[in-house]
Parts: C-alpha cells; structure tokens; sequence
C-alpha cells in the first residue's frame, strides 16, 4: 500500500502543479492586493510545501518502515488536506461570479486532485494504522 499511496499521491502533485500553474499565470500574485482572488498567496503556497514535507516523511516511511515516519506523515498530510479543503471550499464559493485567477481552473482538474489527495490521505492512514498492529 505504500507505493500505491505514492503513486496517488504522484498524480495529486501533478494535477496540483497544473492548478498553481494556471493561478499563477492568471494573475494570482498580483490580484492579492486588490483582493480579487480567494485565495491568500499564504494558503497557496503552504498547501504543497505541506504535502511535499509529508511526501518526504513517507518516502522514508516506505524506505525504513519505520512507523514513526508514517504517522508523521500523516500528520503533516492533514494539515495540507486542512488547507486544500479550505481552498476547494473557497473556489466553490466563487461560483461562475469569481474574478479571480481560481475562476479558470477547469472542473475536472479540480475533482481528480481531490479525488487523488482524498485516496492518499486513506492509504496513508491505513497504511499507518496497520504499521501500528492497529
């Protein structure tokens, strides 16, 4: 199951990268001052710092099977699953009314990233529960 997280967790961060991209090509820097967007440039960018430092604690995880680097993982994974809630709630917030640089990013994109974080939030929780003898 470790691997297999990893591998949702690849497809996660790639989607993820395709949004910031369209953010930031969108203007999402610039429209901080004018409050256009929903979403803070603190928020953008604390979302992936976490999971990458959470990618990083389960690659060590899966390396040395070391429980402690698991539930770690898990730990920082829910505070970045905390942050992307609270964007995707934004952007369901924004409607077809958004001014921001958020209002281009194409449904789909949306839902395979959650549906992706969504399945490596599981794993990793299971995976660590049953590390555990849980």
């Amino acid at each position: 199951m470790g691997l297999v997280a990893i591998v949702t967790w690849s497809i996660s961060a790639m989607v993820g990268i395709y949004l910031l991209y369209l953010w930031l090509s969108g203007g999402g820097l610039r429209q901080q001052a004018t409050k256009i967007t929903r979403f803070p440039a603190l928020l953008v960018f604390t979302h992936p710092a976490l999971a990458v430092s959470a990618l990083a604690c389960w690659i060590a995880y899966v390396l040395t099977l070391e429980r402690t680097f698991a539930w770690l993982s898990f730990g920082v994974l829910a505070a970045s699953a905390l942050l992307g809630f609270v964007m995707f709630t934004r952007w369901l917030g924004g409607g077809r009314h958004a001014r921001g640089a958020e209002q281009r990013f194409p449904t789909v994109a949306v839902l395979l990233h959650g549906i992706a974080g969504v399945t490596t939030f599981v794993l990793v929780l299971l995976t660590a529960a049953i590390a555990s003898g849980a």
